[in-house]
C-alpha cells in the first residue's frame, strides 16, 4: 500500500481487505489483515477515552465506543488505506477504514459527533476534509459537541 495523496475509488479498490475481530474503543479496532491479527488506530480522529490505562472515561466516550461496536460487527469486511507512516509508537497499524458500502468510517465518526479531528504529521491525507466535517458537526451540535464542554 503506497502513500496516499488523495483518495479515489481506484484507491479504495486497491486497499487491503480486512475482517473485524473486535472493537477496543471508539478509534481502536482489532482486525484480521492478510492472515495476521492487527490492532489498528483510525487516522485523523480521536474519540473520547474509555479504556486508557492512565486516563478517566471521558465525556461521550462510551457512546463513541458503542457506535463503533455497533457499526463494526465481528466478521464484517472492511477496507484499509494507510498514509505516510504505517504504525504508531504502540505498533498499532494506522489506517483510514472504509465500510463495505464505501463509507469512510473515520469521517462518519466525525460527522456523528463521536470524534474530534486529530491531525498528526505526516499522516494528513484527509486533514482538511476532516476539519470541514468537524466544523459542520460543531455547527449542528452533533454528539459530543452538544453533550460535552471543552
Amino acid at each position: 500500500m503506497g502513500v496516499l495523496s488523495s483518495c479515489t475509488n481506484a484507491d479504495i479498490l486497491q486497499a487491503d481487505v480486512a475482517t473485524i475481530v473486535s472493537v477496543v474503543d471508539g478509534d481502536t479496532i482489532v482486525l484480521k489483515v492478510q492472515n495476521q491479527t492487527e490492532t489498528v488506530r483510525l487516522l485523523g480522529i480521536d474519540t473520547p477515552e474509555t479504556v486508557h490505562p492512565s486516563k478517566p472515561i471521558e465525556c461521550f466516550g462510551p457512546e463513541a465506543s458503542a457506535f463503533t461496536k455497533a457499526t463494526l460487527v465481528k466478521g464484517s469486511t472492511v477496507k484499509l488505506l494507510r498514509d505516510v507512516e504505517s504504525r504508531d509508537r504502540y505498533q498499532r497499524l494506522l489506517v483510514y477504514l472504509f465500510l463495505a458500502d464505501g463509507t469512510l468510517f473515520n469521517q462518519l465518526l466525525i460527522d456523528r459527533g463521536f470524534a474530534r479531528t486529530l491531525s498528526i504529521e505526516p499522516n494528513t491525507a484527509f486533514a482538511s476534509q476532516f476539519a470541514r466535517h468537524e466544523s459542520n458537526a460543531k455547527d449542528r451540535r452533533a454528539g459530543l459537541w452538544q453533550s460535552c464542554e471543552r
